[in-house]
Parts: structure tokens; sequence; C-alpha cells
């Protein structure tokens, strides 16, 4: 349900608390002291079945016995009774209840199930069960259980554990930092972290969010959320239980590598926030973006009292990857006072060699350290307002009076070096982030186009034979449908037939390599199911008898239906690596990518992405491994085709979205050199899944539509229409580049002369369970395509309505491209379940509202500007 009713939940004009009586030790008698103590502007009503009193105010026995109804209930009652007070709330018409009460089961038909059921059904949003409660400083709101009320600030903390958002606040109380909402989940029945992450993405009072999580239950809606979120503002990620065991017993080295701490850090990375590994880190997070916004660079200057302290922050931004400003670090001596610090500060924030300053001081017996706090203070507030420039300044300081002094600057301020480096680094990698996020991909190879129904009559093969693996002649097929290169392969059923199949390789002089072929064996090695160089037939015939003789030995109950015959390939200057697929029980498929051979799980050198994937994010996955160094030239020995590995994984990834029974898929090793790679090696699980609209059913972001693309016939002209890919970009500047500005204006109501890349990577790069835009092309070879227009829709995050945007060539009206363009649009928001289409349009744009008539829309004139129509199409089916 996203956002509905939060405010209600947030900003509620009356509250009532069931279960505040008499008894002050009780849990809703303590809520409603707080949310009295805390000044909240509302009536309170305090409910209690047989209560008469709280804190001398009367009490109503039932929420229904009120003279009016509380936009927000908080309840503390026991288990059995929260489905019938939350049926209760809804029937009278409360919008939003907090559910305190813990231990409500999970089973359907138990009290917090049941509850959640009721509230669904009358639209009434829960918080919780379990939940420690919310506080909103800024509405004098504490209807928490925290044992501190935060104070007032912009940033947001979500967290599904209430003592770890306790302790957030108490950091907070002790560093300044405040908060725009406080919001503890519990178990999230109803509102979970994908809400709050699209109510605060567009809360003008919060600037960052704090997200502190052990699970996600809803790999999509969370991803669809958070990449939106991060888009707007800072989301730093604290998720807790990163190591617990989750039971897995993966059949792959692929799916050994991809541990759920693992996917979870990829899936993080790819939605643009800012993760963290424990609660100094997320205060280290917290005590910068409560004082410092994203700035654009990542060099640091240093500028200490002692060359020691100097060498130790130099050493801690070079250990995190950090970067040093042009020169060394300066050292004002150990008795540095504050005059000197504001003489060094003053220069080093005008000059251009560094894009932030850092600031250490440690008190001596000549050094105070409030002055020198006030000093740097008075450098920085003269600084911004002589030059107007705003280099971002991170302080170490000691003491309460110097971190006062320093917070009323707005300046981060640290105990240590190692905390304000990491600090620093914090909006370093959120701003590196959002050029990810912004990052247009090259395009694909035209050459590129998988015989997908080949792969999908080799899969749908061994489905019904009741195959959980794929042979290893299917296998070669599989990869071959999506062109990577495979080592020639022959299945030989017994030991006579592997003989006769490697005469031909030998007898051209060539070696072998034999390998076991069994359904019940992933890992043949393992069972010394390998034989390699073989160079005769005898030693074929001996080493397919040693593979028998140990298989039956080690695993008697594995059916051995062969042998894979090989020519050898010499490894020689190319790298082992290993490339596959994963499946994840939250996030779905996953791309692996590492260093390949026998002891990749050991090694552990991998890094996972979230399919789909495209080339920029695939090489981005290559570059985070530390076998990405051996593939660049050393010695005599070339670089490997880097690209060619990058679109490896990118072909891995569209097998994912278009195989969806294909659960795990092992290339290992993947051989690679200058002239690109082969797979030495590869398995495939397979598993049926169940079909679904809007692309693979276990995808967390869901993949390009490829099923809306359509040519279509406009008064004999030929246009093809499909949806707008990340790299279109270019194909959008070329558009707008050429287009009348007068169609221009009428499409963004006022002239643009500026088509940035951060402009034109929000009109090309979409979250498609969110948004959808179709471009229309002239007929033609893909590189010759002129763009004829454009039509997109962006839903709200509740996903009940959308707004439509339209531009089209002048040339093009007359033809029917714009309602064609239009119809396409609607037909998506209706398969999405869009209720209501919405959209402005000039007065003066009569083309535009000729379409909209023709196609059903209301027109109505925007009151606070006359020359505006309002047009409005409510779905139908």
């Amino acid at each position: 349900m996203s956002t509905y009713r939060f405010e209600a939940l947030l900003t509620p004009r009356s509250v009532a608390v069931v279960g505040a009586g008499a008894r002050a030790g009780s849990l809703g008698r303590a809520v409603f002291d707080k949310i009295r103590a805390g000044g909240f502007a509302g009536p309170v009503h305090p409910v209690h079945p047989q209560d008469a009193e709280a804190d001398g105010v009367p009490c109503v026995a039932r929420i229904a016995d009120l003279a009016s109804v509380p936009d927000l209930a908080v309840v503390a009652s026991p288990p059995e009774s929260i489905p019938g007070i939350v049926a209760e709330a809804g029937r009278v018409g409360v919008q939003a209840a907090i559910l305190l009460t813990a231990g409500l089961g999970t089973g359907p038909d138990d009290p917090g199930p049941r509850a959640a059921r009721i509230a669904r059904a009358h639209g009434l949003r829960l918080l919780g069960p379990d939940s420690a409660g919310l506080a909103v400083p800024g509405h004098r709101l504490d209807a928490s259980l925290l044992a501190r009320a935060p104070a007032a600030g912009d940033l947001a903390l979500v967290s599904q554990s209430g003592t770890v958002a306790g302790a957030i606040v108490e950091w907070g109380a002790r560093h300044g930092a405040g908060f725009s909402a406080v919001m503890a989940l519990g178990s999230a029945c109803d509102v979970d972290v994908a809400d709050c992450l699209d109510h605060f993405a567009n809360c003008l009072r919060t600037r960052a969010i704090l997200l502190c999580l052990d699970g996600v239950s809803d790999a999509r809606r969370f991803m669809s959320a958070a990449r939106a979120a991060a888009r707007t503002k800072p989301v730093v990620v604290l998720r807790a239980g990163r190591h617990a065991r989750d039971g897995r017993d993966p059949e792959t080295h692929t799916g050994a590598l991809a541990r759920p701490d693992a996917v979870y850090a990829a899936a993080f990375r790819r939605a643009g926030l800012l993760a963290v590994e424990d609660l100094d880190a997320m205060f280290s997070a917290a005590e910068t973006l409560s004082h410092q916004r994203p700035f654009a660079g990542k060099r640091l200057a240093i500028l200490t009292n002692g060359r020691g302290i100097g060498l130790l922050a130099a050493d801690r931004l070079a250990d995190r990857g950090g970067v040093p400003a042009d020169g060394p670090a300066v050292d004002l001596g150990i008795t540095a006072d504050g005059p000197a610090y504001a003489a060094a500060l003053a220069p080093m924030l005008a000059d251009h060699a560094g894009d932030a300053v850092l600031s250490v001081h440690v008190p001596t017996a000549r050094s105070d350290a409030a002055a020198v706090a006030q000093a740097i203070a008075d450098t920085v507030t003269q600084t911004r307002r002589g030059q107007g420039r705003k280099k971002p300044v991170f302080a170490v300081s000691h003491g309460e009076e110097a971190a006062a002094i320093l917070a009323g600057a707005g300046i981060p301020h640290f105990s240590t070096e190692s905390e304000a480096i990491e600090g620093f680094l914090h909006l370093v990698r959120y701003r590196e982030a959002q050029d990810d996020l912004m990052r247009t991909p090259g395009s694909l190879p035209r050459d590129f186009s998988p015989d997908t129904e080949a792969a999908e009559a080799i899969v749908a093969a061994a489905l019904r034979q009741g195959a959980a693996w794929l042979d290893p002649v299917a296998v070669a097929g599989l990869l071959a449908a999506y062109g990577i290169e495979t080592v020639p392969l022959t299945l030989a059923p017994d030991i006579d037939a592997a003989a006769a199949a490697a005469w031909t390789i030998i007898a051209a002089g060539g070696s072998v390599a034999l390998k076991v072929v069994s359904p019940d064996v992933v890992h043949k090695s393992d069972i010394g199911g390998v034989h390699l160089d073989l160079t005769s037939e005898q030693d074929v015939r001996d080493a397919a008898r040693k593979i028998l003789v140990r298989a039956r030995r080690e695993r008697p109950d594995a059916r051995v239906t062969g042998f894979a015959v090989q020519p050898m390939v010499r490894k020689g200057q190319r790298r082992e690596l290993i490339a596959g697929l994963a499946e994840d029980s939250v996030f779905g498929p996953v791309v692996v990518f590492g260093r390949g051979g026998t002891a990749v799980e050991v090694i552990d050198d991998r890094a996972l992405g979230l399919p789909p994937l495209d080339l920029a994010l695939a090489d981005d996955l290559i570059g985070r491994t530390r076998v990405a160094r051996r593939l660049a030239a050393y010695r005599d020995v070339p670089a490997v085709d880097r690209g060619a590995i990058a679109l490896t994984l990118v072909k891995l990834a569209q097998l994912a979205a278009d195989l969806p029974d294909v659960r795990e898929l092992d290339i290992n090793p993947l051989l690679a050199d200058a002239n690109g790679v082969v797979a030495l090696d590869a398995r495939v699980r397979l598993r049926a899944s169940p079909r679904r609209a809007g692309g693979h059913p276990r995808f967390a972001i869901r993949p390009y539509p490829a099923e809306w693309m359509r040519t279509l016939t406009l008064k004999g002209r030929t246009v093809d229409v499909r949806p707008v890919r990340p790299e279109d970009e270019p194909l959008f500047q070329a558009f707008f580049a050429t287009i009348d500005p007068e169609d221009v204006r009428l499409r963004f109501f006022a002239p643009v002369r500026d088509f940035s890349h951060a402009f034109l990577a929000r009109l090309t790069q979409l979250d498609y369970a969110r948004a959808i835009a179709f471009v229309a092309l002239d007929a033609g070879e893909e590189g010759a395509k002129r763009m004829l227009g454009a039509v997109r829709l962006h839903a709200n995050a509740d996903g009940t309505s959308g707004e439509y945007a339209i531009l089209v060539r002048s040339e093009a009206r007359g033809t029917g491209l714009a309602l064609a363009l239009m119809r396409l649009m609607l037909d998506w928001a209706a398969s999405e379940g869009i209720g209501t289409v919405e959209g402005t349009v000039l007065a003066e744009n009569r083309a535009m509202l000729a379409v909209c008539r023709r196609l059903g829309f209301s027109q109505s004139r925007d009151p606070e500007d006359m020359g505006v129509v309002k047009v409005r199409l409510a779905l139908q089916g």
C-alpha cells in the first residue's frame, strides 16, 4: 500500500492509546505518558476495558466509545485481543495504528496475520506488531518506547529493531544530531521498509535516511523504493545478522560464493545505498550527513598539529581507498593555537588543491581545544559568507565545548581521525553511487541475438524427463544459444565409445580430457572424475575404468551415464575465471564472477551483481575482484579482452531473464585471454518456475519489458516502437538537438536549452516496476533509425495512478503517432493495475487536447494557472 495514509501515522491530529490505564508501569500507560510529556498538540485519549482513568484523564472502554474518531491508535493489549481492536478501529474510521504488542505469531490463524487481513480490508495502516513505536519531533509526537525523545532535525531513521533505533537516538542526543522521524517497524505486517523509503524520499523535512534492517521480505518492492530514494538523497543502510547461517546447501561453486551477506551487499550497491557494517560506521555516517551535504570531488586535504597524527590520517585515507589532495598534509606543530589554525585553514578553503579539508587537533598544554574549535568555526563561517564557497570541513576535536562549537557551525566533528576519514568517504561514496546510477551503458553488439527458442527447447526437454541437471551436451547447446564459446564435446555412453571418440582427437596430434557424466555428481573432481592429457586409446580406457571404480566406491548411489570426451585446452597465458548464476532466497537470480579453479571457495575472490546487467555494470562487477588486476598486461603476458568477459556476464544475465527454470549455472573455469573467452567446463541446475506477468518471477529488479515491442503502420508509414533502454541517451540527445523548439516548449512548458547528461539519464534509465517510456523510431537499420517521439508514464509509489508526458516531432503530427503512443501507454498502465492516468497540458496545445478527448480523458482548467489544462482518465478493466 506504500505511502497511503502515512500522514495519519506520522502527523496525526489526535491519538488514542489502547491499554493506557491506571497502572503506571504498564506498556500502554508508558506510551500515553510519553505522548503527553512530549507536548503533542492534539487530544490524547486513554482506552482501557477496566480502568476508569489514566493519570487523571478519563478512560473509555473501547475506541468506538470516543466522541470523535482519532487519526492514530497506539495499541498495547494482550495478543488475543488485537484482531478485535483492529477490527473496531477500522470500522469507526481510524486511519493508522501502532501495534506495540509482541508475540502475535505468523501462522494464518494467529492474531498477527488475522489483524493484518482485517486492517487491509478497512484501509487501516499498521506499524508493527512488536514495534517500539515512532517519534516525529517536528510534530511533537513521541509515541515510542525509546528511553529518550529524539531531537528535531533532518535525518529519518527507519529500523526494524527498536533497540538499534534507541542506540542511534542516544548517540544523536550526545552529538547534536536531530531527526525528522524515527520509526521502529517491528515485525512489519503492513508498513515496511519500502513504504518508509517511498515516504521519506519525498519528505521535504528529510535530508538523509538511516536504514537499519535484518532482512527484506519483498525484494522487488524494496529495490524499486531504494533506487528511487537513493536518486533523491543519501540512504545509509546497516544490516544486522550478516553472518547468520541460512541453512543453505549450495550444489555449485557459484551457489557457494553467493552467500546471503554478499547478495545483500550487491543489492545495496545496485540500489545506490551506502552500506555500513556496524553502529560505529552508522554513527559516523549520521554525524556527517547531519551537518554536511554531499559534494563533488574526492580529494582530502589534511591539517594537523602533529606530524604523527597527520601520517595516521593519511594512512587511513589510503587504506580505505581515499584520494589525498595535491601536496602533503599541513603540520602546524604541537603548540599551534586558534589563530594558527585560522591562518592555515583560510587558504586551504580557498584553493583548488583539494575538495574537502580534515582538521585534526590534539589538545596540548599550549593549545586549548575549545579555542581551536572556535577559530575553525569562525574561519569556515567567514569564508562561506565572503566567497560563497562551501568546501566541506571535517574536524577531529575533543571535549564537549569544542564539539558544541563545531556543531553550531555545521561542521561534522569526530573523536578520531579514523572516524573522520570514514565520514568523509561516506559522502564520496554516495556521490560515486549517484554517478553509477546515472551512468550511460555502452550498446551491446548488434550481433548479440540469443536463440531463445533453442534454449527454451533444451530446458523444456530436460524438465519433461524429470532432470534436475542438464547433461554436458545440453549445457553446450544452451551456452551456444547465447553465443558463449565452449570446447567441443562428445558424449560417450561407455568405455569403448569413449576410446573411439578420443581416437579422432589423438590421431590428429591432440590429447584428451575425460570426464565422468552423472546427474548425481556435481563436482566431478571430488571423486576423481576428471582425467587430463590422455594421449592414447589405452590411456582413455584405463582412465575410464578408474573413474568407474572410484565412483562406485565413494558414491555407490550415483548414476554414471557415460563419459564426456574433449580435446585438451592448454591454459597457457589464459586466466582461470568463474562466471555463472546462483539463486538467492530473497533477491532471486544473481550473477557471480571471480577467480576460477578448483579452490574458488577457499580463495573467495568474487563479486556479485543483480540482473539485468548492462556492459557498464558488468565491467564494474569485474573491477570489484582481486583477479581483475591479473586481467591487465604484465611482463610478456598481453591483457585479457575484458570486454569479452563483460559481454559474457551480460549474456548470462539475459539467460537468467529468458529462462526462469535455470536456477544455477556454473562456468568454471572460464578461460580468458587477449582473443576472448571460452567455457572449459559448465553445469546447469534446473527447477520449474511458475510464469507471471512483469518479467522473470524472481528478479529483484524488473528486466527490460521486451514483450512490449511493436511495429506500427501509420498512414502508410512503418514505425518501430519499443520501451526505452538506458543506452538510448545518444538517441534522445540527437532528438532534442533537431526537434522544433516550439515542440519542446509545449512539452516542458518553457524553452529548454541544456539537455544535460543528468536530465537525459532520468528520461532513459527507468525502473520498469514504476515507469515506462516508449520511443518511436523510423523503421530501418538500427544504427540509422531516427527518433520520432516518445511517451512516458510514471506511476506513484502506491501504483494507483500515474502521470504521463508525450513529445513527438512536428512532422509526425497527423500520422496518428501521438494517438498510437498514448494507446500503448494506456495498455501498459491497465496491465499494471494502474487505476488513473493524469497529465498536464498547455491550453494552447490543441492537438494534444484533441487526442485526450478522443481517448476519453476528462479536461479541466487548473484554477492556479488558467493556461494549463488538467486531463484525467479512469481506466476500466
